[in-house]
């Protein structure tokens, strides 16, 4: 029987999630994924947890897939695998979901950090689209993401020549929020995650969603979206207790609620 590819610790309200193969430098497997979007789906759900951290751990965040388990398949083989909402409870996770990458982070793994809300890159992390030098394209968003965070030029250049971006180019191009020693990535993100998740659950989740929309919708459409939600919250009791709290010159408490 496999070990498991992915191990979860709460520290409430803060989860880390840790991809745990790094003897396949995390590779990204039909059943590790499947595994790693279980454990998203429940913490989804887990009213302790009010953020997360993904993590591959201090030596490599995930490179790739799993290439012995690909090269002998056909197109059928592939949408076999790919039936179903394969990515969609990371895609839909409410939460936000920060991920900290210290080495490698290669076509997959350079997609799942992307897919993240933020990134907290270590000094030696290296994020890539290799997949042309295998004669295939990325399939998890790598072609889509990187032009807009990046612009078309470097997205361009990233996937078709498969080279490295190191960490302090990655920030210069947005793609990592910050750039932090080896050795105290995942703390610096698991600090991050708790002052996130020391603010108002309803206004944090709706801003997660305001922000995503911005890359689906138009400027108007978009704004329309974020006035709603806007209102939205006034009927929340946090909206309340911030504003309370403001004017009474003291920390809130928000509930959630």
């Amino acid at each position: 029987m496999q070990p498991p590819f992915v191990a979860v610790e709460i520290d409430a309200p803060v989860a880390t999630v840790t991809l745990s193969r790094p003897e396949a430098r995390n590779a990204l497997s039909p059943g590790g994924i499947a595994e790693l979007m279980g454990a998203l789906g429940a913490l989804d759900e887990d009213d302790r947890v009010r953020a997360v951290v993904l993590t591959g751990g201090p030596k490599v965040f995930a490179a790739g897939a799993d290439i012995a388990e690909m090269v002998t398949r056909t197109p059928a083989d592939q949408l076999a695998i790919e039936r179903g909402p394969r990515w969609q409870p990371l895609l839909r996770f409410t939460k936000p979901l920060i991920a900290a990458v210290n080495g490698y982070a290669l076509g997959g793994g350079c997609e799942l950090a992307m897919m993240c809300d933020m990134i907290i890159a270590g000094d030696g992390a290296r994020f890539g689209q290799p997949e042309v030098n295998l004669g295939i394209l990325p399939g998890a968003g790598g072609t889509q993401r990187w032009p807009r965070t990046a612009g078309k030029y470097v997205a361009m250049e990233a996937n078709l020549t498969g080279d490295l971006v190191d960490a302090e180019r990655a920030y210069q191009l947005g793609i990592a929020n910050r750039v932090v020693p080896a050795a105290e990535t995942v703390a610096t993100a698991q600090e991050l995650a708790r002052r996130i998740a020391a603010k108002p659950p309803i206004a944090v989740r709706l801003i997660k969603e305001a922000v995503n929309a911005a890359y689906e919708t138009t400027l108007t459409a978009g704004l329309a979206g974020e006035r709603r939600s806007f209102h939205l919250l006034f009927a929340t009791d946090d909206q309340t207790e911030g504003m309370r709290a403001f004017l009474d010159k003291r920390p809130p408490h928000f509930k959630g609620m």
